[in-house]
């Protein structure tokens, strides 16, 4: 293994030797400098893994050097070693963006610690990362063989997300394919743990049952109304509990959580449905029932959803509800631009809703463009696309406007997504629609223990386009594709992200109430 290599730039380096003596003792290599300009000439002739320098020299100032240094490895550590405890001299280092402060006289530890901190940290935290997930992979497995409950379902998945998130930050690419196989596991249990129960829920009232998609507006949204809060609701389409997390540490700088609570998804796990059911405050065949008009039967997800802003102001005037509300979608790219107008409108109404579904864009985009393919290789990269995203749009510009209003922000999304690997054959006739996940239609031919089947629609609150409509759902990772040109759509649609079936990631999603910290 090749040794880390150290420069040490000090004018008083003869009295350092003991120093110096220590480090390479425990296997480091150690270059001296007595003063800026030698530093920079080693600098730009040899390779440092970190870089100490004095503050105070004769010549190039410490400060000086630091800058000239940083031009030439903008990349590389440098701890900032000094007998002046001056505010300003601090700041003016940190901004310069030093890895480390150490104020002399130094001793060996202090500089042990700080290439600790600074070199092997990620070695170090991938270290115990890796066998704290050990220690917890036969908790996760024993819990995977128990009866849980919707609440421990929900329990499980955020612990899993909770070390995917963590061992995403190492280089063991053996933990990541136990994980990978550990979720896999999980999602098949999760799979007949929904089997069993999801209709069952219908029976139920809201304690007994999970939160669903169409309890979202009465109960994590209205009760903020009635406190005299404004409440602006961004619904951001397709967003993983894995994905929020990162988002939320950006978001976290302007907004203080409140609450992050998980809900249950209704099926399928496609817009159409779920989204309709959130905005309505009903299930499926409800919306059909009660407002034939606003439910278009049809396989055309944007068809479906053109009636979002009507189902809640129905929702709302069902309840007695008489506030002001604005609602608005951004459903490309061109619109994107108008999202800080919103402003004015956020603070003129009761309640704002804003509809994104640019992560839902990345999904298809990955899907159909090979270059985001690339981008978006694996989970891992896909949650960086989608966070590189985030950072650079105008949603960011625009919860950083509404951090300076006295309101009350909720975020959520309709459902999830899965990134699927598994071809699963289905026949259906000319009027079954084309979703990956779950097919609806009459003399579907399929193997019933792979899916789960929805035979009366009415039991899972689903409209019926006749008396013989069927349903199914995909599990874990597989994807239905038809025998016709069988091994071309397997192929085109294996390792891509899809939604409308059953599993953690794509029914177990986030509702998160958060409050300016201003």
């Amino acid at each position: 293994m090749r040794k880390i290599s150290i420069l040490w730039t000090d004018d008083e380096i003869d009295l350092l030797r003991p120093h110096i003596i220590f480090l390479r003792e425990k296997g480091y290599d150690v270059d001296t400098a007595t003063n800026g300009s030698d530093a920079i000439d080693l600098v730009g002739s040899h390779y440092y893994d970190i870089i100490f320098l004095d503050e105070n020299m004769p010549g190039l100032s410490g400060l000086e050097t630091l800058s000239r240094i940083k031009t030439l490895v903008p990349h590389v550590p440098v701890v900032m070693i000094t007998k002046n405890e001056e505010e300003s001299i601090m700041d003016e280092a940190i901004g310069s963006k030093i890895a480390d402060y150490l104020i002399k006289p130094v001793n060996p530890r202090q500089i042990l610690l700080s290439l600790k901190k600074n070199i092997e940290k990620k070695r170090l935290v991938t270290a115990q990362t890796t066998s704290d997930y050990q220690s917890e992979f036969m908790r996760i497995s024993s819990r995977l063989t128990d009866k849980m409950t919707w609440e421990e379902w929900a329990a499980l998945y955020r612990t899993l997300v909770y070390w995917e998130l963590e061992l995403s930050g190492s280089d063991d690419k053996a933990m990541d394919e136990v994980l990978s196989m550990q979720k896999s596991e999980g999602n098949m249990a999760f799979f007949r743990f929904i089997r069993e129960n999801y209709t069952g829920w219908f029976k139920k009232s809201l304690g007994e049952r999970p939160l669903m998609s169409s309890d979202i507006f009465r109960q994590k949204v209205f009760p903020h109304l009635e406190n005299g809060r404004k409440v602006f609701v961004l619904v951001i389409d397709n967003l993983r509990l894995d994905q929020w997390r990162l988002l939320s540490r950006v978001i976290s700088e302007y907004f203080r959580t409140g609450e992050e609570a998980l809900y249950y998804s209704i099926l399928p796990t496609a817009t159409m449905y779920a989204r309709n059911a959130m905005f309505a405050g009903l299930l499926p065949s409800e919306i059909e029932k009660l407002y034939p008009q606003l439910w278009d039967d049809d396989d055309n997800e944007g068809n479906k959803n053109q009636h979002e802003e009507e189902l809640l102001r129905r929702q709302m005037a069902r309840l007695g509800r008489k506030e002001k509300l604005w609602f608005d979608k951004v459903s490309n790219l061109k619109s994107i631009k108008k999202v800080s107008d919103t402003m004015t409108a956020v603070q003129e109404n009761d309640l704002s809703v804003l509809v994104f579904n640019f992560v839902d864009m990345i999904s298809h985009a990955r899907t159909e463009m090979d270059m985001i393919r690339e981008l978006a290789s694996d989970e891992k990269a896909y949650r960086s696309l989608t966070l590189s995203w985030f950072n650079h749009s105008s949603l960011l510009d625009l919860l950083k406007s509404l951090s300076a209003l006295n309101i009350t922000l909720v975020i959520t999304t309709d459902h999830g997504t899965i990134r699927v690997d598994n071809p699963v054959k289905v026949i259906g006739d000319r009027e079954t629609n084309t979703n990956l996940r779950y097919k609806l239609g009459r003399n579907l031919n399929y193997k019933s223990k792979q899916v789960f089947e929805v035979t009366n629609p009415k039991e899972a609150f689903l409209p019926s386009r006749n008396v013989s409509t069927s349903y199914i759902f995909a599990q874990n990772t597989d994807f239905f594709v038809y025998p016709n040109n069988y091994n071309y759509y397997a192929n085109y649609f294996n390792n891509t992200f899809q939604h409308g079936g059953i599993s953690l990631e794509e029914m177990i999603i986030p509702v998160v109430t958060l409050y300016p910290k201003k």
